[in-house]
């Protein structure tokens, strides 16, 4: 049933007035929820028509039930979010192509909340942002034995695109059902504070990985980004630096559970070349939760790309893409028994047979790193043959591998490393 079917509220609990001044004039709009049940997506809606362009919009503390694909487009104003975007979790009409956007060209991915413009801030407080109803979602696909693909219509909860000199501050993303953000096409954007929280509360399902693809965030064609104060629970990439993402910097970043952070992947659209550069991460945190809460903790930080042979077409195949990526620091990182502390490896999807990837890694820089591993291996940086990685630096790994053995450090194509033994 089409989510719009909600009972029609004639009232409204939209407030609209405007502060003069000798100097200037300042519109202000003043939402509060309808109640439980009722739709609050005309008035949200037309909130942000009156006062999203060198305005002021306030939304009151409660639940804010948003029922259909909603756009902000935002310029030179400012949002108090108190409350909770609710985007009530009838799948099935979200599946439906028609009721998302696509407007992250990576992997065709659907989006039911797109923000756009420039110079805007978005404020939650910490008590506000998106409850996206993830666990109807996660309970629906593994109970029915659903395959998950990319672009397969699950939306992602906050995406910005083509956004300037934009920040969102002190947000919540509850349940996100798939990626919990994503930015794309943009320049200049401040995250100042991001929770995402995807924990399966199903007792059908303890001690399963059924959040899959709750990334934290994903960014893709874009150019100075800060991510700072970050805290996420996860299924997958806690941070995904996807293909032309420059001038990145993310900095006290909490990983529970998870994948770790990911450059990548990269290499996947053969006409594409994905250039990323100039990465800055550090004060990072990766906790390993209760197994039967999130049995994942993969990495501290990995690299991937595809091969260079092309299998089937993206989103769910791809290939033969290159680019390169240079001037990655990442320092300061606390790790609790992670898989694989560090890793870069360029199969990503391959096949026995498959021509090297042509992508190329160059001025890694890994600084300070403790913590505790699984497995023996501590850094395992597997290159392509086509183009082996130079210029690859360690300082200060002390990580510890189980029972006390001996670390062990693998290289491959790997042009020149400091810092570290061979194994």
């Amino acid at each position: 049933m089409r989510p719009t079917a909600l009972p029609w509220i004639a009232s409204t609990a939209l407030v609209f007035s405007t502060l003069c001044s000798a100097a200037n004039a300042v519109k202000t709009c003043t939402l509060s929820p309808l109640g439980h049940g009722r739709d609050d997506t005309d008035q949200v809606e037309e909130a942000i028509a009156k006062c999203g362009q060198s305005g002021h919009t306030v939304f009151e503390p409660g639940q804010y039930n948003i029922t259909r694909k909603m756009t902000w487009n935002l310029v030179e104003s400012t949002i108090d979010l108190h409350g909770y975007l609710n985007f009530v979790p009838d799948i099935q009409y979200w599946l439906n192509p028609n009721n998302t956007y696509r407007v992250v060209f990576i992997q065709d991915q659907a989006s039911w909340f797109v923000v756009t413009g420039r110079s805007f801030e978005i404020d939650a407080h910490s008590t506000g942002g998106i409850m996206g109803n993830g666990q109807t979602w996660w309970s629906y696909y593994s109970a029915n034995n659903i395959t998950r693909l990319d672009g397969d219509g699950r939306p992602i909860a906050l995406t910005l695109v083509n956004v300037t000199n934009g920040t969102v501050k002190n947000f919540r993303i509850e349940q996100q059902p798939f990626w919990c953000n994503a930015v794309a096409e943009s320049q200049s954007v401040v995250y100042d504070g991001m929770l995402c929280n995807a924990t399966n509360e199903d007792p059908r399902f303890v001690g399963q990985n059924i959040v899959p693809n709750t990334d934290g965030i994903d960014t893709y064609r874009s150019d100075d980004v800060t991510m700072i104060n970050w805290d996420i629970t996860c299924g997958d990439d806690c941070l995904a630096i996807k293909g032309n993402s420059t001038n990145v910097v993310a900095r006290d970043i909490t990983c529970r559970g998870g994948n770790g952070i990911a450059i990548g992947s990269l290499g996947q659209y053969v006409n594409l070349p994905d250039i990323v550069n100039n990465l800055t991460i550090e004060n990072v945190q990766a906790i390993r939760l209760d197994s039967n809460v999130q049995p994942n903790m993969g990495t501290g930080i990995y690299f991937k790309t595809w091969t260079a042979t092309v299998h089937g077409v993206p989103p769910t195949g791809g290939g033969g893409g290159g680019g390169h990526v240079s001037n990655v620091l990442a320092r300061n990182f606390s790790l609790d028994r992670v898989s694989l502390p560090i890793h870069l490896y360029q199969t990503n999807d391959g096949q026995s047979g498959d021509a090297p990837s042509k992508l190329q890694f160059s001025n890694l820089a890994f600084e300070d790193f403790t913590g505790t591993s699984l497995s023996d291996e501590i850094v395992d940086i597997e290159c392509s043959a086509a183009v082996p990685c130079p210029n690859i630096s360690f300082r200060n790994i002390n990580v510890v591998p189980p029972s006390g053995d001996a670390p062990e450090y693998v290289f491959k194509n790997v042009v020149n490393e400091t810092g570290l033994p061979s194994s």
